[in-house]
């Protein structure tokens, strides 16, 4: 009695019910009612003429009630039923009809306006005036009365059929919305249980199928949050591993005496200890921009300042290498609102990735366009060998390593590009890459214009 189904089928089941009810109740009145009136108006116009008959043949109002009574029985068939008119004369007494009013009963200016004059050679005699029908009781009941139980009976028909109907449509309709809800508790507890990646049938549009959507979404998210995660832990293990392994095997030759205690030794561990701190420093980094916890220093700054800062950083590095590093930007650019230190790590990440992979004599360009009034893009291309098509939708992953030319796309901790999309993203912007064979590789920073208030 406590389950939602059995609410929803006695809510539809009551709405059902008090709405038959009261469809009922109004019909059933205004029938009774309407069919007086129609009576009334049956009889009225004839009455009204053969009372100014009897009027002309007597010459007088004497014995009227008595007349009146046989004219209605005759029309309605029914002797017991009280007479819905009175007749009054031309001072506004009344003569007969209506036993709620007495003889000599007057009637005000007001309700004789409202009736029907009697009239003889066009002078008028009296007045037909309506009253309501009186409760009455029959041991025989007339047609009209006949037809008027039917009409009941009809009602409570309808009134039991409707319950029924009301019934099944509330049984079908309970169990259409808490069948969707049920298997969402069952997959709800399983996901809760550890089987991330549940997913329930989506059998509609409404507002349980988007909710049944949005769990499905929740738990996919889940179910690849959870494998990156483990994925995550075995990735950072290998990557600590091979310098701890170095830096060991090397105290402990140092230790035992099999190496002797010399510069060259000493800058093997002090580079494999910066390989460890580069790592931790990435990993943190990247953990406070997933969290949003990374402050930025906001400015406003032209996009052309910006990419001139990054290529002098490795403009040398470039001429070393004999690579041509140029700068362009259409001209009269907005501003951008960033912070130039993590958007210079960004494109410093990209930059470098670049010059790993572009041979001599080749180029790389720094570009700033605004492909629309709201967005500026940064973007870096190099004309080296491009990435795989296999690889390129996983480079900006943790870690991913496809072979072991993976760190030439992902910086020297295999964390640099997922740092750059982190620190893009916190910019309310979004990155790309691209690689057509034979044409090299392009990463596109897009960023909004005007920084949106948080």
């Amino acid at each position: 009695m406590h389950s939602l189904s059995f609410k929803l089928t006695l809510a539809f089941l009551f709405v059902g019910v008090i709405g038959a009810i009261l469809v009922g109740v109004v019909v059933n009145i205004q029938t009774r009612r309407q069919f007086d009136q129609f009576l009334a108006d049956s009889y009225e116009t004839a009455l009204v003429e053969q009372l100014a008959d009897f009027y002309a043949e007597t010459g007088s109002w004497q014995d009227v009630n008595r007349a009146l009574m046989q004219v209605y029985r005759a029309g309605n068939q029914q002797g017991e039923r009280p007479l819905p008119w009175i007749v009054v004369d031309t001072n506004g007494a009344v003569i007969a009809g209506s036993s709620r009013m007495r003889p000599d009963t007057r009637l005000s200016q007001k309700e004789i306006e409202q009736a029907l004059p009697i009239r003889v050679d066009g002078s008028v005699v009296g007045w037909l005036v309506r009253v309501p029908f009186e409760p009455y009781q029959s041991l025989n009941p007339s047609p009209e009365q006949l037809f008027l139980d039917r009409v009941t009976e009809g009602v409570l028909l309808s009134f039991t059929a409707a319950a029924l109907v009301a019934l099944r449509v509330g049984v079908f309709l309970a169990r259409t919305i808490t069948n969707p809800i049920k298997e969402l508790t069952v997959a709800t507890t399983a996901v809760a249980q550890g089987e991330l990646g549940r997913q329930v049938n989506v059998k509609s549009r409404d507002e349980i199928g988007k909710l049944s959507h949005s769990f499905n979404q929740m738990s996919g998210d889940l179910a690849r949050s959870s494998e990156q995660r483990r994925q995550m832990t075995a990735d950072i293990a290998h990557e600590l591993r091979t310098p701890l392994s170095i830096i060991l095997g090397y105290t402990e030759s140092l230790r035992d005496g099999i190496l002797p205690p010399d510069a060259a030794t000493f800058d093997i561990l002090h580079d494999e200890a910066e390989h460890l701190s580069r790592l931790v420093q990435d990993l943190r980094t990247l953990s406070l921009a997933d969290a949003g916890q990374l402050a930025l220093n906001w400015q406003t700054v032209p996009p052309l300042e910006l990419l001139q800062t990054v290529a002098a950083k490795y403009r040398h590095q470039a001429a070393q290498q004999a690579i041509n590093l140029r700068v362009e930007a259409d001209s009269n650019l907005p501003d951008i609102e960033v912070d130039p230190g993590r958007m210079e790590q960004v494109l410093g990440n990209l930059v470098s990735n670049a010059l790993r992979f572009t041979p001599a004599q080749g180029e790389i360009r720094l570009t700033a366009v605004q492909p629309n009034p709201a967005h500026i893009q940064l973007s870096v291309q190099d004309s080296g060998k491009g990435i795989p098509p296999d690889i390129l939708p996983k480079v900006f992953d943790r870690f991913y390593k496809a072979d072991a030319s993976r760190h030439s796309y992902d910086g020297e901790s295999g964390l640099g590009l997922a740092i750059a999309r982190s620190l893009v993203r916190m910019h309310g912007g979004g990155i790309q890459a691209a690689s057509p064979p034979g044409q090299g590789a392009t990463f596109t920073i897009t960023l909004p214009s005007q920084r949106k208030e948080p």
